[in-house]
């Protein structure tokens, strides 16, 4: 089937950075958008990034400048640079991605299992 796997989370200090990367695998025909989401303690998951497969990027508001998103299509892999963190930065950090299956030739929404992210002194 299709698998998402998260890497690159951790515990960082204020104002350090991370890079967390998700490779995508299994039977996949394509892949158009791919995003990170995140989920803090109490809070509902929220949308951080999101690239289409020709890089046209969106962001939330509150992030632009800090993080950064991108791809590698030939490695079935999207990326989150996040720069300046901030305690308020702590979450489970999801990869999504919208493909489309070479076995079931539907396409569908997958998820990963999420990374933790952590700031704190």
């Amino acid at each position: 089937q299709v698998q998402l796997v998260e890497s690159g989370g951790g515990l960082v200090q204020p104002g350090g950075s991370l890079r967390l990367s998700c490779a995508a695998s299994g039977r996949i025909f394509s892949i158009s958008a791919m995003g990170w989401y995140r989920q803090a303690p109490g809070k509902q998951r929220e949308l951080v990034a999101s690239i289409t497969s020709g890089g046209s990027t969106n962001y939330a508001d509150s992030l632009k400048g800090r993080f950064t998103i991108s791809r590698d299509n030939a490695k079935n892999t999207v990326y989150l640079q996040m720069n300046s963190l901030k305690p308020e930065d702590t979450a489970v950090y999801y990869c999504n991605a919208d493909l489309l299956s070479s076995s079931t030739l539907m396409r569908r929404n997958y998820w990963g299992q999420g990374t933790q992210v952590t700031v704190s002194s």
